[in-house]
């Protein structure tokens, strides 16, 4: 099985990316010298003028008074908080995530959207700490900015003495080792509970720094340089190590707006320059197909979060110049993932991101469209009332007078990404058939998603937060996935498969070392309206294995037939942990094929499986997005190897 905390293997190399400004070209929008990058401004003048002329800006100026005064009038971080790690966050009964609220908790307050009381323990608040601090430091930088909006100097004041707070506390927090090289004896976090934690919260407080400009006297911006500003830095140098990762983006970000708010070129090369640094980071992590190497979109996005934080505070600190390609590669970076879209919008989830990603990322989109200008981005912008359209609205000339629409997503290979996409007729398809590193994989190398037409049928439904039993025991198995299993056990370490044949309506990928004695390969075939899967297993122990394989559907199986037999102990299927996790197991034999006819909202599939000799089936209510829940048919054979045919078709009436 594959771990998430697994030593990573990153690319040796960078991935080839030929003038990556001229990709995705109907994405963007281009100034007159065909740069797609732009400075962003802080024109605070002119946001003064509006909020004081303009009624709807009034209001919200109105509202973020009042979020801010409560803040600054109830809540204070505290020096005895340990901060946790948020993906403990979770309920201990089912998994759900927990709903934070700002006022600490208390003994019975904790609750979930489908567990009402959650009993607090160390663990829950600690985790706790960290959105607190999260939101303390988000308020804080919304702090200084009503300070350069409005004149209030008390705003200015409560943020510079929040920052003083971590200054003069900052080595009261215990020293922590974690996230850092192997065997480092160098700490890498103090105030949160990981560098990547430490990283994101730093950055709100130099962005607040930098806002309260000269308000702040020259001794007191000192006292902040050496007494938190630097020592972060170091930490968080120690912590981007010697790994291409999300979370080293995240760690050279800080503090390459670290060095700049100090004025320290040094430093400024140290995040940028050599190996793992920046430059190196977004050449060896950012694929030829412009996807972030560990895969997950969550990731994809959550990268691009971290860089472009970075780009935009170089860039109005007149910086920007020396990361031009790897500003051009970030936006190709957030731009990617269109392209492999379902109708509905909805991303396919590879890796162990959470819920399903959709494209375009509005939020996204549009909070950078300040930096890189695209249609979609820029029309968001112009109809958002938040920081980013105050201080720097688009050119009207540039804002469309309608919502773009994305280009049409056509059948493509993504194999520098070990990914394809099909799309023909009403289906679309993906395929997941490889890994370029153990960083957030999970045993799903072969797994596919399907639509038909706006229909989802089957999909990867992310993972839960990392602190749940379920995370390891579950989703990040190979029962959660569409994928063959030897002896209840799917893909084990990571491999990146191979290729063997693309055309826009076919795909045909392989896992040589989908087990360290088995392999697979599966063929996708587009035929009209049906949907074609053919997938193999084969074991080369000489041995007889238990042969199963998966398929997960979000409708519902219609009139089991009368020779289902319930299944009451769904854990004794195979001893792996994750069966457990079912309901409602039943189980039939079968010769040679079954068929079934499952109802989604608006249309029948009828699905036939083919699998030579004698076979049993399972079907089963499996664990979902929590707390939903979706059916799925797992078949069994015994043997050396088993080849499974399965087609999607609509049943009588049609799409």
């Amino acid at each position: 099985m594959v771990h998430a905390d697994e030593s990573q293997s990153p690319p040796a190399t960078a991935f080839p990316k030929e003038n990556p400004g001229a990709a995705f070209p109907d994405f963007k929008i281009y100034d007159a010298q065909k740069n797609p990058v732009r400075v962003p401004k802080e024109d605070w003048a002119g946001a003064a003028q509006r909020v004081a002329t303009d009624p709807q800006w009034a209001k919200w100026l109105t509202s973020r008074r009042a979020e801010v005064d409560d803040w600054m009038a109830k809540r204070q971080d505290k020096v005895e908080w340990i901060c946790g790690w948020y993906h403990d966050f979770v309920s201990p009964k089912n998994a759900s995530e927990l709903i934070f609220t700002p006022d600490e908790p208390g003994p019975e307050t904790l609750h979930s959207a489908s567990d009402p009381q959650v009993e607090l323990r160390p663990k829950l608040h600690a985790a706790w700490v960290f959105f607190f601090r999260m939101k303390h430091s988000s308020e804080m930088l919304q702090t200084a900015r009503l300070y350069r909006l409005t004149g209030d100097a008390r705003y200015a004041a409560w943020a510079a003495s929040q920052i003083d707070f971590y200054a003069d506390n900052f080595e009261k927090w215990p020293l922590n080792h974690r996230d850092g090289p192997p065997h480092t004896k160098d700490p890498t976090c103090r105030i949160m509970y990981q560098p990547l934690d430490e990283a994101s919260h730093i950055i709100d407080l130099v962005e607040t720094a930098q806002t309260l400009g000269d308000y702040v006297d020259a001794t007191r911006r000192q006292h902040w340089i050496d007494a938190l500003f630097k020592p972060e830095a170091a930490m968080l140098e120690v912590a981007g190590g010697s790994r291409i990762s999300n979370r080293s983006c995240w760690d050279f970000a800080a503090v390459g707006e670290i060095s700049i708010y100090c004025q320290d070129d040094n430093m400024w090369k140290q995040a940028i320059d050599g190996p793992f640094r920046i430059h190196d980071q977004i050449a060896r992590g950012v694929t030829s197909d412009y996807l972030w190497y560990e895969q997950s979109l969550h990731y994809n996005d959550f990268t691009v979060e971290a860089l472009t934080t970075l780009f935009s505070f170089a860039q109005m600190a007149r910086r920007g110049a020396e990361l031009q390609e790897d500003m051009e590669t970030t936006e190709n970076l957030m731009l990617a993932p269109a392209e492999m879209r379902f109708p509905t919008g909805q991303l396919p989830n590879p890796a162990d991101g959470g819920k399903a990603e959709r494209s375009p990322n509005a939020g996204l989109w549009s909070r950078v469209s300040r930096l890189f200008p695209t249609p979609i981005g820029v029309y968001d912008l112009a109809h958002d009332h938040g920081w980013p359209s105050l201080l720097d609205p688009p050119d009207p000339a540039m804002v469309p007078a309608e919502k773009p629409s994305l280009p049409y997503v056509i059948s493509r290979s993504f194999e520098s990404s070990r990914m394809a996409v099909l799309h023909s007729g009403p289906w679309q398809v993906y395929l997941h058939y490889g890994q370029l590193t153990s960083s957030h994989a999970q045993a799903e190398a072969l797994n596919y998603e399907a639509f038909l037409n706006d229909t989802d049928v089957t999909q990867d439904p992310g993972t839960v937060g990392y602190g749940s039993p379920m995370y390891k025991a579950y989703y990040q198995a190979g029962i959660c996935h569409n994928v063959p299993l030897v002896d209840g056990v799917g893909q084990i370490s990571w491999g990146p498969g191979q290729l063997d044949k693309f055309s826009d309506t076919s795909v045909s990928a392989s896992q040589p070392h989908y087990q360290p004695t088995a392999q697979a390969n599966r063929t996708l075939t587009i035929d009209g309206d049906s949907l074609k899967d053919t997938i193999h297993i084969a074991t080369t122990d000489g041995q007889p294995h238990a042969l199963g394989f998966l398929l997960h559907l979000m409708g519902k199986v219609e009139n089991l037939p009368s020779g289902f037999v319930p299944e009451p102990n769904p854990e004794q299927i195979e001893s792996q942990p994750g069966f457990k996790y079912w309901k409602d197991a039943s189980r039939a034999t079968f010769h040679d094929r079954a068929e079934f006819n499952v109802k989604f909202n608006n249309v029948t599939l009828h699905v036939k499986f083919e699998l030579p000799g004698d076979f049993t089936l399972w079907h089963a209510s499996a664990p979902d997005l929590l707390p939903r829940r979706r059916d799925v048919f797992y078949l069994e054979t015994h043997g050396q190897d088993a080849t499974l045919q399965t087609t999607l078709k609509p049943a009588s009436g049609g799409t």
